[in-house]
């Protein structure tokens, strides 16, 4: 059986995550910081540290079969891979920020302007779209700093919080794309039937953040009623009580609308609500 290979971030702000995604999948391996391949004990496959500039070329030429890594280098690397999965985390924008003194309010003032960033490529399509000609500045250093150097009038870099562009004086000005961490795969890697299991594994962790675990007691005439509000993987549980008036309902409730959720549980006659998380949902 072929061993797979999939390439990660040695390290940064993807690192941390793409291993965690990858343990909790049921992977055995260690997290060398001084190597470059660690071997999964208990699957064939093999993971790859890499600079994530480099992780997308790795895929694309079949030097690796599958890669996690942000959208936005996808883009600024123009590469040809498969987008197998979108996974929930290192979300960030590509965005255009100017100085807080500039007076620069509208993006057609953004013509014959120097703009430092080190998503040339990203920025360029951009600015083409939106008919503007200005200079873009290849910077891979620090962007933020460059307008106060005197070395750009606005900058084009990754903004997850804004506390960067805020410290160095800047602010946002215009979006330029949304960016989170997706599995790729080199062309046709998704008819591999191991491929194909690793996905499922990591699609049902991904299913088992987005929803919490609930039991719940209610009277059986309050029973319509909180079944109405709860959806559940098909349908809920339903479990009679020793008191034969009550009983225990077992569901899923997504993890975007649960507090709310349960306010409405409550209201209906719900009571003795436990919450608990849930490890993995496979359908």
């Amino acid at each position: 059986m072929k061993t797979l290979k999939i390439a990660i971030q040695k390290s940064g702000r993807l690192n941390e995550k793409s291993v965690e995604l990858l343990k909790n999948c049921g992977l055995n391996f260690e997290n060398y910081k001084s190597s470059l391949i660690s071997p999964v004990s208990n699957f064939p496959l093999e993971i790859l540290f890499l600079r994530d500039d480099d992780i997308p070329e790795y895929v694309q030429d079949g030097i690796a079969d599958l890669g996690i890594v942000g959208e936005n280098v996808i883009q600024e690397t123009e590469v040809e891979v498969s987008y197998l999965q979108k996974l929930g985390f290192g979300k960030c924008s590509l965005k255009i920020a100017v100085p807080n003194n500039n007076s620069i309010t509208d993006i057609n003032q953004l013509n014959g302007k120097a703009i430092a960033t080190t998503y040339p490529v990203i920025l360029g399509k951009y600015l083409k779209e939106k008919g503007i000609s200005s200079d873009i500045r290849t910077i891979s250093g620090s962007v933020e700093i460059s307008p106060g150097l005197g070395l750009s009038d606005a900058i084009c870099d990754l903004v997850s919080t804004g506390g960067t562009l805020k410290s160095n004086g800047l602010i946002p000005f215009a979006d330029v794309m949304s960016s989170e961490a997706v599995l790729i795969g080199s062309k046709g890697s998704e008819n591999n039937h191991l491929v194909q299991e690793l996905i499922q594994r990591i699609q049902s962790v991904l299913r088992a953040k987005e929803t919490k675990y609930v039991v719940l007691n209610v009277e059986r005439k309050n029973l319509p009623s909180v079944l109405a509000l709860l959806p559940g993987v098909k349908s809920p549980s339903v479990v009679p009580l020793a008191e034969g008036d009550w009983v225990a309902v077992h569901t899923v409730i997504p993890e975007r609308d649960f507090w709310d959720r349960i306010s409405q549980l409550k209201q209906a006659g719900a009571q003795g609500i436990v919450v608990m998380p849930i490890e993995k949902i496979i359908l």
